[in-house]
């Protein structure tokens, strides 16, 4: 009986149950070993979300496999091409799970826990092959193709997905969720900005032109700092040595999983602060006739940028040296909400009233620095690895070696009552004078409670932390839930802050 090509596919493919898959991002490829089972034509495989090669996929589901019978040295073989995709319904991994069992039970500890389950960590995949080429070096001939147009998508729709899965990327990249700490105090800013203008009888002059290009430029330079940190961290092997990442700490990871090549975040970062620098000059220019003109904002633009570039960035890396957190207070608090009222608030005759603004960016300085906070918690480890001496790295102890949380988390706590206080003194401070506060702020004491239960989160998970058999490898991940609510707390309290000086000079 003749052979067929299809019957000496599926010989090699029943053979063996490990295959070697090739993944690729912006030509960073990886490669690794895999154990595989069988679905009809489709290959299903077992594998960890957080991976590289998981990761690349995400971002570019077409991946090539080789496949040897068991015994062999590969003179014989399939080289398959393919789509692969992370199965998702319930049923569907359920016999993914079975039909991998049912070849190795190596990873099974994994599959049945379920921490791991419910934080996603764990996945079922499957690659549909579009094309599957039999090697076989003995015989006459020698490569032979089979071809499964079926399973190929049309090229408009891969042209579609590729340019949304490049744009995903760099949201991912610039971490664009957290852009909410800039956009926060460039709104306190303008609303005071507006309410000046309201007060000298000039709302008219209200431009929005000048205030999307503050939108911009802010958020390029939020961009730009953030793509500097996974530059800076990876340069001096900080990421690369946290073992617990997370979508608060440890970075982006696109280089770690190898979906943006470094030299690409370096010139990412360059990019976005030109972008802040050019918007800048040109406001300065229309502001004061120059571009270079000596007026706040150049001096303000000047700091932000050097803040923004220099945390993790050398010769001198603020947040190795203990200098971090200050950087960020004043980055995203009084340089914003100053820069956006000074730009805004131009047009009021005489001298520039900035301590309003300076005031009120306090609290949003406060609360920023607690975000940034919480989320060295899980990085200390890596952090003491390659000395990025933060001020939690300084003031966690070590015992036996196990770090030590009880003074970082008591800073948490007084920290973040002494920006609730601030909150107080700008509501008590506007009853006798409106040019330092308003009683509106006192609007903004309502997260309080988060920050009480937050508390309450991080107590009882240090208590976890501290006992002998504690499991600090997942307890990390159980701290992700104070992480969230920090943030909580910085976005709510610095929106009831807009709100609190909207309503103290109605338009």
């Amino acid at each position: 009986m003749t052979t067929t090509l299809r019957d000496k596919i599926n010989q090699v493919a029943d053979s063996t149950s490990r295959m070697v898959l090739a993944t690729s991002v912006d030509g960073c490829s990886s490669c690794a070993s895999v154990f595989f089972a069988r679905d009809g034509g489709d290959f299903l495989f077992f594998t960890f979300n957080p991976t590289r090669k998981a990761r690349q996929i995400a971002f570019n589901p077409r991946v090539q496999m080789t496949i040897w019978p068991a015994g062999e040295d590969g003179i014989r073989g399939l080289r398959v091409d393919g789509n692969c995709f992370r199965i998702r319904q319930a049923e569907e991994i359920k016999l993914a799970r079975e039909k991998i069992l049912a070849v190795t039970d190596a990873f099974q500890q994994y599959m049945d826990d379920e921490f791991l389950n419910a934080n996603g960590v764990t996945g079922y995949y499957r690659v549909k092959p579009t094309q599957i080429t039999h090697i076989d070096f003995y015989a006459e001939a020698q490569f032979e193709t089979l071809d499964f147009p079926e399973n190929d998508l049309p090229a408009l729709a891969q042209a579609v997905s590729a340019a949304k899965n490049r744009l995903l990327l760099w949201l991912q990249a610039v971490r664009a969720p957290f852009f909410t700490a800039t956009l926060v105090p460039v709104l306190l800013g303008a609303t005071i900005a507006r309410g000046d203008l309201s007060e000298a009888g000039m709302v008219d002059a209200w431009n929005w032109q000048l205030f999307w290009l503050v939108v911009v430029g802010a958020v390029a330079a939020h961009a730009g700092t953030n793509l500097a940190n996974d530059y800076g961290d990876h340069v001096t092997g900080n990421d690369a040595a946290n073992r617990v990442p997370s979508p608060f700490n440890g970075g982006s990871r696109m280089i770690q999983a190898g979906l943006l090549a470094p030299w690409k975040v370096l010139l990412a970062t360059i990019l976005c602060f030109a972008v802040t620098i050019a918007i800048g000059l040109t406001l300065n220019q229309q502001l004061a006739g120059s571009y270079f003109a000596a007026t706040p904002l150049l001096y303000i633009g000047i700091a932000g940028c050097f803040l923004g570039a220099s945390y993790t960035l050398g010769p001198y890396r603020l947040g190795y040296h203990g200098m971090g957190e200050a950087a960020i207070a004043i980055g995203f608090g009084p340089v914003i909400v100053l820069g956006t009222h000074y730009v805004l608030s131009t047009p009021v005759p005489g001298v520039w009233n900035w301590v309003p603004a300076l005031l009120a960016s306090i609290p949003v300085a406060v609360f920023v620095v607690l975000i940034v906070w919480i989320n060295q918690f899980q990085d200390v480890p890596a952090d003491r690895l390659v000395d990025k001496c933060n001020w939690v790295v300084r003031c966690a102890a070590m015992q036996d070696g196990t770090v030590r949380y009880e003074r970082p988390l008591e800073l948490y706590r007084l920290l973040g009552y002494f920006g609730f206080g601030f909150v107080v003194l700008l509501g008590v401070a506007g009853v006798f004078d409106a040019g330092l506060g308003t009683l509106y702020a006192l609007l903004a004491l309502m997260p309080l409670p988060l920050l009480l239960y937050a508390n309450r989160l991080g107590a009882s998970w240090l208590q976890d932390w501290n006992q002998d058999d504690a499991d600090r490898q997942r307890l990390p991940y159980l701290l992700l839930k104070v992480n969230a609510i920090t943030i909580g707390i910085h976005f709510s309290t610095g929106l009831l802050l807009v709100l609190a000086y909207t309503l103290r000079t109605p338009y």
